[in-house]
């Protein structure tokens, strides 16, 4: 038998020995059991695609080439002026039937061509569905047959330390794959997007991979890769938005081509420790209403300052983040129920989320009728506020407006002699009549006249 210290020293010795032989940095999650997801990834790696852009772009000339005596000179003719810009990225397709494809917004931004490659490589134009900087997602649509898809799953149960792949197009060097974990959820306050719920992962992501899948070694897609932090590279760091998020846009994306959102109407701040004790509550969590907008949802829904906000359509609401996020993903119009604490004792509320104020938006994302009229709702101090409608704020000339008389200043008052009040009541009418004509009432100035599209 040997000494206790002989074998001491030979245990250390075994440790320092494993010690030196594991990396220093760069160490990656052990793999899951079975050693391999290779076949779980058989089923998923169609559905990613890569996707590169064409955008062309303005470039001044020289000012001696505009000059007429130095065309002549040299024989200058003139020729389109122009670069063109190319950049890459993924995508997943969601749905094989439709050929939908989900990317990042900030891949296609202001592309002139999109081209998709799938992994048996064939390529296709893609056409631009609809798309939401707010969240920066993108929703496209290819003519292809034998396409896998990749529905998108339930996020919400993801836990920190859960195994996740991520698959895309970094560098442009072709489809490929890196594996981690869920380092952590609900990251927020990045700065990356208008609306943050993020996925982060030590998964390795890079240029290229944005618009990529994550998903859990099940093969289930639980969120869509879009940024790293550190800048050029991978530093394991990356962020990804999560399906809950991704599926509440696209759907929106799928039937009105944009996401027009509303708003609660409401100033909050998070519910601290401090305020808890001070508003008598035990709850920490929630969000502290300390202005409410006059004539806002919130306003018309009762809500006041001082309430506490502390649930959302039954789902918990931890701060100001997590309400902004969720009325964030709603479009104007739609119902939402409320739980709030006021002086102590829990209710319940309804509001209907409204646009903007001063939102505004194309005539023609409303209606084909009205391509060339940009429409915008009443501010406070217009004459016709309290009665409400919709103002042209601006016509292009030759447009479709134009030719049936819309001019900048008026105010379409009804459509259809159905009540205009804001843009939600104008887009709700729109979608009504579809393709038949559009009987308008205009106000300009102290006269009032009928207009029709047809």
């Amino acid at each position: 038998m040997l000494p206790v210290k002989t074998i001491r020293s030979t245990l250390y010795a075994v440790i320092i020995s494993l010690s030196v032989m594991l990396p220093v940095s760069g160490w990656s999650a052990p793999p899951p059991p079975g050693d391999s997801i290779a076949p779980v990834l058989e089923n998923v790696l169609p559905a990613v695609v890569n996707i590169s852009t064409r955008k062309i772009v303005g470039v001044k000339q020289r000012e001696y080439l505009v000059d007429p005596y130095f065309r002549h000179l040299y024989g200058y003719r003139d020729r389109p002026v122009r670069k063109e810009s190319r950049s890459l990225g993924s995508g997943v397709i969601v749905d094989a039937r439709k050929g939908w494809i989900i990317t990042n917004h900030h891949v296609i931004d202001g592309a002139d061509e999109i081209t998709v490659t799938l992994r048996d490589q064939r390529s296709f134009t893609a056409k631009l569905l609809g798309e939401d900087p707010g969240v920066d997602i993108a929703l496209l649509q290819i003519d292809a047959k034998d396409l896998s898809s990749l529905p998108l799953a339930d996020s919400e149960n993801l836990r920190v330390g859960d195994f996740v792949v991520a698959i895309g197009n970094p560098f442009g060097l072709g489809q490929t794959v890196t594996y981690g974990i869920v380092s952590a959820l609900g990251r927020t306050g990045l700065g990356i997007e208008g609306y943050e719920d993020f996925i982060q992962t030590d998964a390795s992501i890079n240029p290229g991979n944005s618009g990529g899948a994550l998903v859990t070694t099940r093969g289930k897609l639980v969120g869509i890769n879009t940024a790293i932090m550190g800048g050029s590279g991978n530093i394991g760091i990356g962020f990804a938005i999560p399906a809950s998020m991704v599926r509440a846009i696209v759907s929106q994306l799928a039937e009105y081509g944009e996401v027009q959102r509303g708003q609660l109407g409401v100033v909050m701040q998070d519910l601290t420790p401090e305020l808890a004790s001070a508003f008598g509550l035990k709850e920490h969590s929630g969000a502290v209403v300390t202005r409410v907008l006059p004539g806002s949802a919130a306003d018309k829904a009762g809500i006041r300052s001082g309430d506490v906000i502390v649930g959302i359509n039954g789902k918990k609401v931890h701060d100001g983040g997590v309400l902004r996020n969720a009325v964030g993903l709603l479009r104007a119009g739609s119902k939402v129920s409320l739980k709030l604490i006021r002086d102590g004792r829990s209710r319940n509320v309804e509001a209907t989320i409204a646009l903007p104020m001063d939102a505004k938006t194309e005539g023609g994302k409303l209606s084909s009728r009205l391509e060339g009229a940009i429409l915008g709702n009443l501010n406070d101090k217009h004459p016709l506020a309290e009665s409400g409608g919709v103002e042209v704020l601006d016509v292009k000339r030759n447009s479709r407006a134009w030719d049936a008389g819309l001019r900048k200043g008026d105010v379409i008052v009804s459509v259809n002699r159905q009540s205009v009040a804001s843009l939600l009541d104008l887009s709700a009418i729109t979608r009504a009549v579809g393709d038949n004509s559009l009987l308008l009432n205009v106000q300009r100035g102290n006269s009032a006249l009928f207009v029709v599209i047809r």
